[in-house]
């Protein structure tokens, strides 16, 4: 254990582990690997009887910015992260396979079983593990040489605790803020309002360990996003929530998103959660993207259809409708299914119930379900190994 002395005294000293503090030095954007081995061995050396004083190591952070008080510039450009034939191999074991995904602006959603390959997708885009063949690029930086540039502009939020023992709510979120750079009254100054936007109170105060699996999901989401990054990977952020708690979550994304602009890669198994936020969505199973595209092509019904609940007249708006060549069936007595594609027949149903003075209640246009979309997905994955 390490006793550090962050320079502020609301922080006061700070505690790490040797395993703590390498994640952390690891994590911040560094100008090269080689540069990044040298300084941290000397801050290693730099160890007298268990303590590290901050001058040491604060500069390391600080240095690996140019202007330490200048956030990078945003890029504009359409794809913010783009692969080409990505290929990651563990020994024998192909974890990603041809892997060709192409990921937007808005929320999307990354969707697939237990081992398809999503963690190893995020360790490739954080730059943590090195692809066997393939490019691509994260923000404009290219796919393992800028590995340091584009951490330093994406948030992420693990699935697992990350928090350090001995800290409080505010001193850990305090501590994300000067890793990514922030200056000490600045990132007090963030870690304050982030945990005001996630709701979080005078419970801020209090020691990490004594936190609810819901703040601490609360704390994990605001280290993730005090720097200001401009995308975001999510995993299983409202995992073990309760039904307030993950809906407040799920709005603040979608505030992140809609308001301020930041992308957003929403890893999860909560299905209904990808309907709620997400703009679009990929599948992955084995290791490989078998569906990839916005949320409403993929729920686009493979037969559409309108369903047309009225008031009345149900029976002559069904003898209309199918004197026009339009294919209809009755389920009800007021309710009709009208075939075909919503912007040709909707204008049709609408102009016929006029003529006839029918009271068109409901005008619902067919999807498919989420569920029988990833399963499908799924399922041809294992019919072509079987």
């Amino acid at each position: 254990m390490m006793k550090v002395w962050s320079g502020d005294p609301v922080a006061g000293y700070l505690f790490f582990s040797n395993r703590e503090l390498t994640f952390w030095l690891q994590a911040i954007h560094v100008r090269s690997e080689s540069e990044t081995n040298k300084k941290t061995s000397s801050v290693w050396n730099s160890e007298i009887n268990g303590r590290v004083l901050v001058a040491n190591w604060l500069p390391l952070l600080l240095s690996t910015s140019s202007t330490a008080n200048r956030r990078p510039q945003r890029t504009s450009m359409k794809a913010l992260i783009e692969l080409n034939h990505i290929v990651k191999d563990y020994g024998s074991f192909r974890a990603l396979d041809d892997v060709n995904l192409v990921i937007s602006e808005g929320v999307t959603g990354l969707l697939g079983p237990n081992g398809a390959g999503k963690s190893t997708l995020i360790k490739v885009l954080l730059g943590l593990v090195r692809t066997t063949s393939g490019d691509g690029h994260v923000l404009g930086c290219p796919l393992g040489s800028a590995a340091g540039r584009i951490r330093a502009r994406v948030g992420y939020m693990p699935e697992d605790d990350c928090y350090m023992h001995g800290l409080s709510g505010i001193e850990s979120v305090q501590v994300a803020a000067r890793l990514s750079c922030l200056p000490s009254v600045e990132g007090l100054r963030r870690s304050h309002e982030i945990l005001d936007f996630c709701g979080m109170g005078q419970e801020r105060y209090r020691n990490v360990e004594t936190y609810s699996t819901g703040m601490r999901q609360k704390l994990r989401f605001a280290m993730a996003i005090v720097h200001d990054p401009e995308l975001l990977i999510l995993d299983e952020p409202t995992s073990g929530l309760d039904p307030e708690e993950r809906e407040a979550m799920l709005n603040r994304i979608q505030v992140l998103s809609r308001k301020f602009g930041k992308a957003v890669i929403l890893c999860t198994h909560i299905l209904p959660d990808v309907r709620t936020v997400c703009d679009s969505a990929t599948i992955l199973a084995g290791g490989r993207v078998r569906l990839s595209a916005s949320l409403a092509e993929l729920l686009k019904s493979p037969r559409p259809s309108m369903t047309v609940q009225v008031a009345n007249g149900g029976e002559q708006l069904l003898q209309r409708l199918s004197g026009t060549g339009v294919v209809v069936e009755q389920v009800q007595d007021n309710r009709l299914v009208v075939y075909g594609e919503a912007e040709d027949i909707s204008g049709r149903v609408w102009g016929i119930a006029k003529e006839l003075g029918v009271a068109v209640q409901n005008l619902t246009p067919s999807q498919s379900s989420l569920e029988e979309v990833f399963l499908k997905a799924v399922r041809e994955k294992r019919d072509a190994d079987s």
